[in-house]
């Protein structure tokens, strides 16, 4: 008598997963609120303000939100590393007023802008070295800075504005050109952003930045020079707010100690933190800050045209911080301070 043989069945093929699903993974869930959020931000102030989506007003959103976020930009690198920057604002308020200070004395504008970026250079490897030798937390380190750098332009320029650059074909470039359509000033956000996130995403300095700030004994272990990498980020965030202070001189046609920079500091950070970059290192994205700095800039702007008192701004994002950072913490699962768990 013959033995029965046991069929075999094919294992079933796993489900694949919908269009939508695919799409919504490969853009991410952080940048997937963050641009249903943005459209829903467009749509709303749309309906309440019939000038808003008119291609000059769109340009002037794209102008307005460039030099804040740039800083956003390197605040979200600096924090991927596992600290903080809050002297970006007073950085390029001091490299706005040697710009114009060093233009006005040479006459040469590439010259002034040079200066400024060595400035930037120098004030981010003094922060970068303080952190380092005179072992500060980077929050209070930069914070004394902050306050430095910010004196030191007061002082230099007698707490004033400086030089006149509205006639340099440079800076009127920088600050009123345009290619292909777009602004120049959004040229230059696109720019670093675009080097920002390829060397983030695509090189071995962007890996090692994310281990650092995830774990940096686990990074100093696998042989990560950390000492190196605090000074070489520190140093990056200087020519960036350097930047953002030679379109600050060229925006205003002048070098501005404080007025054009005040508050760049708080504003970075809420850029940063509404992006999905965690406070305490080792996870972020250049363009979910990109796509934070947009929805910062639409609502500014929204209010603005609206005719909302400006201050509230201020409050907006102080509330958007507030909002990230409590976002953040219930992602994490963390204790919360105070009360049981």
């Amino acid at each position: 008598m013959s033995t029965p043989t046991k069929e075999t069945v094919a294992p079933a093929a796993p489900p694949q997963p919908s269009a939508a699903r695919r799409v919504l993974t490969g853009i991410g869930v952080q940048n997937s609120s963050l641009i249903i959020t943005l459209i829903a931000l467009i749509v709303l102030l749309s309906i309440l303000n019939d000038n808003f989506l008119r291609t000059n007003n769109l340009l002037l959103i794209g102008s307005a939100i460039t030099i804040m976020g740039l800083l956003a930009l390197v605040q979200t690198l600096v924090i991927i590393l596992g600290a903080l920057d809050i002297s970006v604002g007073s950085m390029a308020g001091l490299a706005s007023v040697i710009s114009a200070m060093v233009f006005t004395s040479t006459g040469n504008a590439e010259v002034g802008i040079l200066a400024a970026i060595g400035v930037g250079i120098v004030c981010g490897l003094i922060n970068g070295m303080i952190i380092i030798f005179g072992r500060v937390n980077p929050v209070v380190a930069t914070l004394a800075m902050l306050a430095t750098y910010k004196g030191v332009a007061q002082v230099i320029s007698d707490g004033k504005s400086q030089g006149y650059t509205g006639g340099d074909d440079l800076f009127i470039f920088l600050a009123k050109g345009a290619i292909a359509g777009l602004p120049s000033l959004v040229w230059v956000f696109l720019i670093v952003a675009a080097l920002l996130h390829f060397l983030l995403k695509y090189t071995d300095i962007g890996r090692n930045v994310y281990a650092i700030g995830g774990n940096d004994t686990a990074a100093r272990l696998a042989g990560i020079n950390i000492n190196r990498y605090i000074i070489g980020v520190y140093a990056l965030a200087g020519v960036v707010a350097a930047v953002a202070g030679i379109l600050i001189t060229a925006r205003t046609g002048s070098g501005q100690p404080v007025s054009g920079s005040e508050g760049l500091e708080l504003q970075a950070v809420t850029g940063a933190a509404l992006g999905g970059t965690m406070l305490k290192g080792g996870r972020g994205s250049i363009i979910s800050t990109v796509l934070a700095v947009i929805i910062l800039g639409v609502l500014d702007n929204g209010m603005s045209g609206l005719g909302i008192n400006p201050f509230w701004q201020n409050v907006a994002h102080g509330a958007l911080l507030v909002i990230a950072v409590v976002l953040q913490q219930l992602r994490s699962g963390e204790r919360r301070v105070g009360l049981p768990e």
